[in-house]
């Protein structure tokens, strides 16, 4: 039977460069300038139209905003900014803040990721009620989903033995279109209401870099003197900001279609037990079915492709299996992690439809890949997920990693029918064209292929080291 030959979207690989090599595109010139030395580099455009260009000191200056430039810098200098939008308080008193601060038209970007139909009711009302010329919204959701999930989902990656990513993973498809963004508007910079605390802005400002390092970037929360939510709410009165939140502390959410994650309020001290009413996505265990349901997952090279017989597309197939998780109460996960800056943050994250993709398609691999293939693939999955998490998604290393996981997992195509109760996921059934299994040779009974007396010279030989061992130990 040949070997399915599926491959998902990927990022298009950069060629290999050599410094020395000043015939390879793209070429690295070293030249000296009133003494002293600037590195520069000149590129073809790739296959996306993404120019790569390493700035000079001087340029790569510019393109930073430390705490210097609150004295001049890059204030007044910016002509259309793209902020990445969502109507909540951060991004709303951003608006103005950029108009104030680096007399700047600042264009709003939102992408839908799954993040429900509630964020996104009345964002351009809300946009335009802050300061902005516009706002740009754009349905990422099956992008992310078939080119950002399921390469990490077919690599097995996950953070810290518990997290599925779901944050970082949505963090590049938007920065990404972004960039796309300000070369449609003409803007010369972009912004991002990250905090200098958290990881979101090292992934946001790599994929920047990675994609249009020509472009600036302003990330106000390490700029400016607004120091929490309430120096947030009061700077939004006086600039006349609606926003729809008051000085009560509540929960910090980050959902999309693939997960919903908790941070803050009461989870800030690891001690505390998460009250069962902040859960969105899933209902408690406890009240879940009193009845197992069984679903059919069906696989192809590595990625879910339908449920129950009936193919959907990735988005569609990734929301059903959510529906259905909640239902039961599966993906919540309760972990303290360390984060990219060096801090320990506690957080709560709802992932059930991952959930449910990432078992089965790690018991279709038991019956697919042998053991030294399986052991690489999982050492390499930790790091996958780390790049990952770090916001290295467009490093040239994932990439080839990428490679390397769709390669392996060729043949990881079957089904598999997993047994959803109260919370648990549990394997009932395996199957796939590809299976490595054979019962001919595993059952206990004799048979052709395994002979279990040639057993005893395997042992003999594999224990010889321990045998070796033993006997210098006894002076044998």
């Amino acid at each position: 039977m040949p070997l399915p030959m599926r491959r998902l979207a990927a990022s298009p690989s950069l060629p290999a460069v050599h410094p020395h090599d000043s015939a390879a595109p793209p070429s690295v010139r070293l030249r000296r300038q009133h003494g002293r030395v600037a590195m520069e580099r000149t590129s073809t455009t790739t296959a996306r139209g993404v120019s790569c260009v390493v700035a000079s000191a001087k340029e790569h200056a510019a393109t930073t905003t430390t705490g210097d430039e609150k004295k001049g810098g890059l204030r007044g200098k910016l002509k259309k900014v793209v902020l990445a939008y969502s109507g909540g308080l951060d991004t709303s008193v951003i608006v103005p803040w950029l108009r104030e601060n680096y007399g700047c038209e600042v264009v709003c970007f939102t992408a839908d990721v799954g993040q429900g139909d509630i964020e996104m009711e009345g964002l351009e009302k809300k946009a335009k009620a802050s300061g902005a010329s516009q706002l740009v919204v754009k349905n990422l959701q099956e992008e992310f989903v078939g080119e950002y999930i399921f390469p990490c989902l077919r690599a097995g990656a996950v953070y810290e033995r518990k997290y599925l990513l779901g944050t970082s993973m949505a963090r590049p498809v938007i920065a990404k279109a972004m960039v796309d963004v300000a070369k449609e508007v003409g803007a010369d910079a972009v912004a991002h209401g990250c905090t200098g605390k958290g990881n979101d802005q090292v992934r946001f400002e790599l994929t920047f870099y990675a994609l249009n390092p020509e472009l600036k970037v302003v990330a106000p929360w390490r700029e400016w003197d607004i120091t929490g939510r309430e120096d947030a709410i009061e700077y939004a009165k006086k600039h006349n900001v609606p926003v729809p939140v008051s000085k009560k502390s509540i929960y910090s959410r980050d959902r999309n279609l693939w997960h919903l994650s908790h941070e803050g309020d009461i989870l800030e001290d690891p001690a505390n037990e998460p009250k069962e009413d902040m859960y969105m996505m899933s209902v408690s265990p406890e009240n879940a079915p009193s009845k197992p349901e069984y679903l059919e997952i069906g696989i192809v090279a590595g990625v879910p492709t339908s449920i129950n017989g009936k193919d959907l597309s990735p988005a569609s197939l990734l929301a059903k299996l959510n529906e259905i998780g909640g239902k039961h109460g599966i993906g919540r996960i309760d972990m303290v992690e360390n984060r990219l800056v060096g801090m320990k943050s506690r957080g709560v994250y709802e992932t059930p439809g991952g959930t449910i993709m990432a078992a089965a398609v790690r018991e279709l691999e038991s019956l697919t890949l042998d053991r030294e293939t399986m052991q690489w693939k999982d050492m390499l999955a930790l790091k996958y997920a780390e790049l990952v998490y770090a916001g290295r998604w467009f490093d040239p290393l994932r990439q080839s990693m990428d490679a390397f996981m769709e390669t392996i997992t060729a043949t990881t195509t079957g089904s598999v029918t997993l047994k959803l109760y109260k919370g648990s996921v549990n394997v009932a059934s395996r199957k796939s064209p590809y299976s490595l299994y054979r019962e001919d040779i595993s059952s206990f009974e004799n048979g052709e292929i395994y002979n279990q007396a040639d057993a005893e010279g395997f042992i003999r030989l594999y224990g010889l080291p321990t045998r070796v061992r033993a006997m210098l130990e006894k002076g044998i």
